[in-house]
């Protein structure tokens, strides 16, 4: 009979304490487990929605970016072109070699100048001593240089008279500066 009596109390006492070690190791590490889960799909679903906002503005953006692309291009036509520094002078030199002698002036000399940094942009230079026929000559010169596209710009004018008993030839030093893309 004691031997039933402890039976009677051990058993219960034992489901009771079966049921506490499983509700604390089992059903308590289920549940945080799945608590995790679901923070784990909120935070998928909301880089999901994240991605499909970014998605739904990709033509808004490729618009833009087609926009900003016609505008450079736009601008760098105002610029001398040139895949190096040495190739934008050599550019600029024949362009101006080109309006000279289009006007009838012959080049004694040229020179290209050194770079000089303008921010995004790099100054380049040239320097040209030439001979004009007339003083017409050398107004058609600044004139096509000064309101052609690329820009350029004359940073240095010395005009002499040739021959003071028959000044119509002037001897010219003429420096040239364009931008170029420092690319």
């Amino acid at each position: 009979m004691k031997k039933s009596k402890t039976l009677i109390i051990t058993l219960p006492l034992m489901v009771i304490l079966f049921g506490l070690i499983m509700y604390n190791y089992v059903y308590l590490r289920i549940q945080t487990d799945i608590a995790s889960l679901k923070e784990e799909q909120s935070i998928k679903a909301k880089t999901l929605e994240k991605y499909i906002n970014v998605i739904s503005e990709k033509p808004e953006v490729e618009k833009k970016l087609a926009s900003l692309k016609e505008l450079r291009k736009a601008e760098d036509s105002k610029l001398v072109e040139g895949q190096t520094l040495s190739l934008a002078a050599a550019s600029l030199q024949e362009k101006v070699k080109e309006t000279v002698t289009r006007s009838g002036g012959t080049i004694s000399s040229e020179r290209v100048g050194k770079p000089e940094d303008a921010g995004n942009f790099r100054a380049i230079s040239v320097s040209i001593d030439t001979v004009m026929p007339d003083p017409t000559a050398l107004r058609d010169i600044l004139y096509s240089l000064e309101t052609r596209t690329p820009y350029l710009t004359i940073k240095d004018l010395d005009v002499r008279v040739r021959n003071f008993r028959d000044p119509k030839e002037v001897v010219v030093k003429l420096d040239v500066t364009a931008l170029t893309s420092s690319r």
